[in-house]
């Protein structure tokens, strides 16, 4: 993936919703490829598109009116593959906008291909800020020497200062170091050449050695052409940005090395007094919690590898009565996690799922989980006013399971106040019913059913959201 830059401002077309367009066919009609750009030869160009902007929703796109199979459902921080288009022809693409109402086509433009050329189209600013640009990138496809790799670095990350990179030998000193190339938000650097191997990625405060993104150890591979695109990090920890390194074929994210784990605890448990949660045996993380209680997200160490830790659950204040012992848990470094404890006392089960936590402007989120041992499968409403005489549920047939909770996944909201009622499957019986609650653009909400206080009581429904 590779590439240097001229900017082109997009126009703000129905709520400013996703700017980020062009991408184009390869290949074979298989994959959704209008014929007329699906041949490869002599006079071609590529074209490959990168969403950067993270609070836009995700995308679909279009070129001369037919979807691009390969090119639904694009999220932050994908890169599509480089596709071939016969060059010298101008081709009409458009972008539509996954929404509640929806997939909304927001833009068109047209690409002009020269041969020889390779076109990135990056999506980079904020739908909630108006301020949403598209960069096209365009370098000529020309030769790499064998074993090399060569790299643009392209600062996509709105809210980050001007900085310096350094790819330098893993652990070199920056304060001899001369670096690669300085970067304000929008720019791009020329080619930069090396070695295919191992080194490091480090970004500074432009002018200083005051290391505000560190790789860590990376693979740079030999004969390769790469974009090093710096986004803004919507992962775990407080880093300012994440890199996404784009290759023709996809694209990885790298997190800067000292990434935490971010996870929070929910006391789903009914007949369970307040409780304390412990790591590794050694230190507690959670302590006199109380049923129906939820935690604020809390940041525990990993390596880049991710880390495994032992949890156990215990009576608040007594560490003897452990009511779940060295629960074997595997984190991935950045990720954010909902840590529940569910079921019965006698037979407590601790699930640990992982959220997404990356917002989008235009909706909410909300996702729910069925954590109630004591309740059959249900259906779940979600209305603006609780009445669901004449409304189809929204959600059926969810069941309560012991290997793995069953969820909704995450569902778009339109900004509002809504009641979440609960019945039993194909039923219109309410067991439980939310109070009203608002959800708001750009926020995260998550849903747990859970037991009632005593055996024969209603479910109750845990509410937490993201903030």
């Amino acid at each position: 993936m590779a590439d240097n830059i001229f900017n082109m401002k997009i126009p703000y077309f129905l709520l400013t919703l996703l700017m980020f367009v062009l991408a184009s066919g390869c290949s074979d009609s298989e994959n959704g490829v209008p014929q007329n750009i699906a041949s490869v030869g002599e006079g071609t160009a590529q074209v490959r598109v990168i969403h950067a902007s993270a609070d836009a929703p995700t995308v679909n796109v279009l070129a001369d009116g037919e979807l691009l199979g390969f090119l639904v459902g694009v999220d932050y921080q994908q890169a599509s593959e480089n596709f071939t288009v016969p060059s010298g022809n101008t081709y009409e693409f458009s972008l539509q906008a996954n929404t509640t109402a929806g997939s909304i086509e927001v833009l068109r433009t047209n690409l002009n291909t020269l041969a020889g050329f390779l076109y990135d189209v990056v999506a980079v600013g904020s739908v909630a800020d108006n301020t949403l640009e598209l960069l096209t990138l365009t370098r000529l496809n020309d030769d790499l020497a064998v074993g090399n790799v060569r790299a643009r670095v392209v600062h996509g990350a709105e809210y980050a200062p001007m900085l310096d990179v350094y790819i330098t030998a893993v652990d070199a000193d920056l304060i001899s170091a001369q670096a690669n190339t300085t970067l304000n938000y929008k720019d791009s650097s020329g080619a930069i050449e090396l070695v295919g191997g191992e080194y490091q990625i480090r970004l500074t405060l432009a002018g200083s050695v005051d290391v505000i993104f560190d790789s860590g150890p990376v693979i740079l591979p030999a004969n390769s052409e790469l974009v090093v695109l710096a986004t803004q990090n919507v992962s775990a920890g407080e880093a300012l940005v994440s890199l996404v390194v784009a290759d023709g074929t996809g694209s990885t994210v790298i997190l800067d090395k000292n990434t935490p784990v971010s996870i929070r605890v929910v006391h789903g448990v009914a007949d369970a007094p307040a409780i304390d949660v412990i790591a590794n045996n050694l230190f507690e993380i959670v302590g006199d919690l109380n049923f129906l209680s939820v935690t604020d997200y809390m940041d525990i160490a990993t390596d880049s590898a991710g880390t495994e830790y032992l949890f156990d659950v215990t009576v608040a204040g007594d560490n003897t009565a452990v009511v779940i012992d060295d629960a074997a848990v595997s984190f991935e470094a950045g990720q954010r996690y909902t840590a529940i404890a569910h079921n019965m006392l006698s037979n407590i089960d601790l699930d640990v799922v992982v959220d997404t936590p990356r917002r989008v402007a235009t909706n909410a989120k909300i996702r729910l989980f069925h954590a109630s041992s004591t309740t059959e499968d249900v259906d779940i409403y979600i209305t603006p006013d609780g009445n669901i005489t004449d409304v189809e549920p929204g959600i059926t047939d969810i069941p309560y399971l012991l290997d793995e909770l069953a969820q909704t996944g995450y569902i778009l909201l339109d900004e509002g106040d809504y009641v979440i009622s609960v019945t039993l499957a194909n039923s219109k019986t309410v067991l439980l019913e939310s109070d009203m609650f608002s959800a708001r653009n750009n926020q995260i909400y998550t849903a747990f059913i859970v037991n009632g206080e005593t055996p024969n009581a209603a479910p109750n429904l845990i509410l937490a959201d993201d903030f």
